[in-house]
């Protein structure tokens, strides 16, 4: 008898165990919220991924928990790899929405790889881009938003650096052909560069290359013979480097420019001293750090790091800070709430400046001009919209 009743007893603790570790998973489970992070780890663009999330996780290391209708939330990153990949971005957002049950999603590195996984998001959960810049990104996507300027703005500053400053009256552009962003800059630049120069052939030819290409002899002939002022190439940071270095040893020494995806550390290490006096637009200076999530951004970045932040570290930063933003506005964790909350976004003091998104989803940014001296990114000139 003592023994039966020895074990009911055991049963009956087991029981209330499980039940009370069940009840304790939920509430856990229930005071969580995820953030979704989709960005290329691995393959070509891993270096301009590894720069963003290194923004998201510093921001989330200071701001680990967020508070929701009177109720505190430990926020739960969870960073996907879509290995530089249309195919696996969609596929990284689909393993976001329906396995991990985020609440919102930040990326990608890449405007293809963002057009991609946006697809996947829309109407579920709402996704914050922070350096993808085409405008096919939030174009039509009610769910997709993003804190960076847009490629339409990008294009007409450096188009607008290529006649003013350089005194280019003709140019020749270089353009990624298998790249969204690449491609897309390089029209908004040729259109803008035209309009300055009032001459419809100031663009003396446009020549193409595939991502992962390595030579480029054939097409730096072309450009030789027909001896631009400048040299308009953007693209990603590897290619865009080889281009260049391999433009120096043909003898052109034409100034060559581009855009924000040079500003990596690996631009130079590729390219080493024949990128020196290269020329870009980029989202955000040290300089002009002048508000107070700039100086805290700054401070808490040199406590970690030996190196100059990126612009895009600071926009993944931002990111996350607007994210939490709008949770906090929408007083909910539904998607849907967090959508319209961060449509409403205005007015936010970031690292990289004020954002207020317009009603594409698109923030307005200043731009500011960086080249490459010393072996190092030097801040120039800042262009407001």
């Amino acid at each position: 008898m003592k023994r039966a009743l020895k074990i009911a007893s055991l049963v009956l603790l087991t029981v209330t165990l499980v039940l009370a570790l069940g009840g304790c998973q939920k509430k856990a489970a229930d005071d969580v919220i995820k953030i979704g992070v989709f960005e290329p780890l691995t393959g070509a663009n891993a270096a301009g991924g590894a720069l963003e999330v290194e923004g998201i996780r510093m921001a989330h290391e200071l701001n680990p928990t967020v508070e929701v209708g009177g109720k505190t939330y430990r926020v739960e990153l969870v960073i996907a790899d879509n290995r530089s990949d249309r195919i696996e971005a969609a596929n990284a957002v689909q393993r976001l929405v329906d396995q991990d049950r985020v609440n919102v999603i930040l990326g990608s590195w890449g405007s293809g790889l963002s057009m991609a996984g946006g697809e996947v998001s829309r109407d579920k959960v709402p996704a914050i881009g922070l350096s993808c810049t085409n405008p096919l990104v939030t174009l039509g996507n009610d769910w997709y938003f993003r804190v960076c300027f847009l490629d339409d703005f990008q294009g007409t500053v450096m188009a607008a650096y290529a006649y003013n400053e350089l005194r280019a009256r003709t140019a020749v552009i270089v353009q990624e052909i298998t790249n969204d962003y690449s491609v897309g800059l390089a029209k908004f630049f040729s259109e803008n560069f035209v309009r300055l120069t009032g001459n419809p052939n100031a663009v003396l030819s446009t020549v193409s290359y595939n991502t992962g290409d390595q030579d480029f002899s054939a097409q730096l002939t072309t450009i030789r013979n027909l001896n631009p002022d400048v040299i308009f190439a953007p693209g990603n940071f590897t290619e865009s480097a080889l281009v260049i270095k391999q433009g120096r040893e043909l003898g052109i020494n034409t100034p060559f420019i581009g855009g924000d995806t040079w500003e990596t550390p690996e631009f130079i290490e590729v390219g080493v001293d024949r990128v020196e006096g290269a020329a870009f637009s980029t989202f955000f200076a040290a300089e002009f750090a002048g508000t107070p999530q700039a100086q805290t951004f700054l401070n808490e970045y040199a406590k970690r790091y030996t190196k100059e932040p990126a612009a895009v570290t600071a926009l993944g930063y931002d990111g996350y800070l607007v994210a939490l933003d709008a949770i906090k506005r929408a007083g909910s964790i539904e998607p849907d709430r967090i959508r319209a909350a961060i449509a409403q976004t205005a007015d936010f003091v970031g690292a990289t400046g004020t954002t207020t998104l317009d009603h594409n989803g698109d923030a307005t940014k200043s731009a500011y001009i960086k080249s490459v001296e010393g072996g190092r990114f030097v801040f120039r000139t800042i262009v407001n919209p």
